[in-house]
């Protein structure tokens, strides 16, 4: 029995080693955890629309604009997770 819990063990490391994660830890996808930065960086709810997005992009530009002492990557990183998101939302018929 301890041999087995010792292979056991060994392969469950081994599984860390090549994948780094853990065999019980869910997959999370690049684009998912980009689309969870977004929302982070914007303060948004995941079922956000279109307006809340828009507003809360223009309210993070204020802050970080390079004008009142932000960056102009900070502005970029706030345009990226606009886009991301306004990519995300589903196709709505005008």
């Amino acid at each position: 029995m301890s041999k087995f819990l010792i292979i056991v063990g060994v392969v469950i490391l081994l599984y860390y080693w090549i994948f780094k994660r853990w065999p019980w830890q869910p997959k999370v996808s690049t684009r998912q955890q980009a689309i969870f930065n977004a929302r982070k960086t914007l303060g948004v709810q995941q079922n956000a629309n279109r307006t809340e997005i828009i507003s809360a992009h223009k309210r993070l530009v204020a802050m970080v604009h390079p004008d009142r002492g932000g960056s102009n990557a900070q502005v970029h990183e706030a345009n990226a997770a606009r886009d991301l998101l306004l990519d995300e939302l589903p196709d709505q018929l005008p």
